[in-house]
């Protein structure tokens, strides 16, 4: 077959994404068509307009990709494809993109859990052994992964309500920062006090590595209508100052709980992947966490943060390497958890586990 090149897609939200990807750890092309733009009037992503714009935009990212690595298709040895969790829609879009590509040229098609991209970002970046420790934190999705092998992921705790992407993105609409949330709450927080405005750590009274950041986002609002009623309205000063009381808060919440899963279970790397994972406070504290443990942490460089196509490219490789192989009826799925053994997460719902 040659040298092990993937093509890599990504469309399981609101970037529509393509990349190239060797077996050796190169990637040759990353191309991300961000929809945000599309959604800023929203307050957050429209499922339906995300999925028009991703059946609009697949096919341009795909061939931007192939340029910009000096490859077609004969030069591929297979086509890897989020299949899922995220938005029905955008997935479904992927997933037959991925089909057409992988039918008309004739490559084997690998079918790509996003959460598994993310986990295994650091073996692309770093080349990681196995066993490791991985923080999952982005938009929708919050856990404590133990890593063993490409499709060998241990659930060691997990948010029961918000991620913590979910609470950043509500507290930036609350305080009318502009989406996505995360770095609007991260650039106002600068300027701020995170001392001057008391809210809680939630469940860090509670052993394991479970998390809530529900509460936490209804003691901001509750803060924030407090300062209305007493002044009138809401200063700059003010929202710096709730933003950074807020991003502190979460990074002692994801801190402590990084602790107590190294504590239980010392492995010579700690992981962070996700959007979120671009917090540079959040880094700090966890990068702490590390070094007292002396373990290892890593952390991708921004642009493999947040979602792309590089991370599925390179799990689409994991799996193949396996032996891993879907055919024309892989389907697209809104919820897939990585650890299938574990049990749901309280607010699952009536469609089973998220994550």
């Amino acid at each position: 077959m040659g040298e092990l090149i993937f093509l890599g897609i990504e469309s399981s939200c609101d970037d529509t994404a393509a990349a190239v990807v060797t077996a050796d750890r190169r990637i040759l092309s990353n191309v991300v068509s961000s929809q945000t733009a599309l959604h800023e009037a929203f307050g957050g992503v429209v499922p339906e307009i995300a999925a028009r714009a991703h059946a609009e935009r697949l096919d341009l990212v795909v061939e931007q990709a192939l340029a910009e690595a000096g490859l077609g298709l004969r030069d591929l040895a297979g086509v890897a494809v989020t299949a899922g969790p995220g938005l029905i829609g955008g997935v479904m879009a992927g997933v037959m993109c991925a089909k057409g590509i992988a039918a008309g040229a004739g490559l084997p098609l690998v079918g790509v859990n996003h959460l598994a991209g993310h986990a295994l970002t650091p073996r692309l970046t770093d080349g990681v052994e196995f066993p490791y420790l991985m923080l999952l934190v982005s938009g929708g999705h919050c856990q404590f992964l133990l890593v063993r092998g490409p499709e060998d992921f241990t659930r060691l705790g997990g948010t029961i309500d918000d991620a913590p992407g979910e609470a950043f993105d509500k507290l930036a609409k609350l305080l009318a920062l502009p989406q996505p949330g995360g770095p609007s709450v991260e650039a106002a927080a600068r300027d701020g006090d995170a001392g001057r405005i008391a809210l809680p750590r939630p469940l860090l009274d509670r052993p394991g590595c479970d998390m809530s950041f529900s509460g936490l986002k209804t003691a901001a609002l509750r803060q924030r209508d407090a300062l209305i009623a007493a002044q009138g309205g809401l200063r700059e000063r003010d929202r710096a100052d709730l933003c950074a009381a807020f991003q502190t808060a979460v990074a002692e919440v994801l801190a402590e709980k990084a602790r107590r899963a190294l504590a239980a279970h010392p492995v010579p790397v700690l992981a962070v992947a996700g959007g979120v994972a671009a917090n540079a406070q959040i880094r700090a504290a966890l990068q702490e966490v590390a070094a007292r443990a002396g373990a290892r942490f890593l952390a991708p460089p921004l642009r493999l943060c947040t979602d792309n196509g590089a991370m599925i490219a390179w799990a689409g490789i994991e799996r193949f390497r396996e032996g891993a192989r879907d055919g024309m009826d892989l389907v697209a799925r809104p919820r897939w958890p990585l650890d299938q053994g574990a049990a749901p997460m309280l607010g699952s719902g009536k469609k089973g586990a998220k994550a």
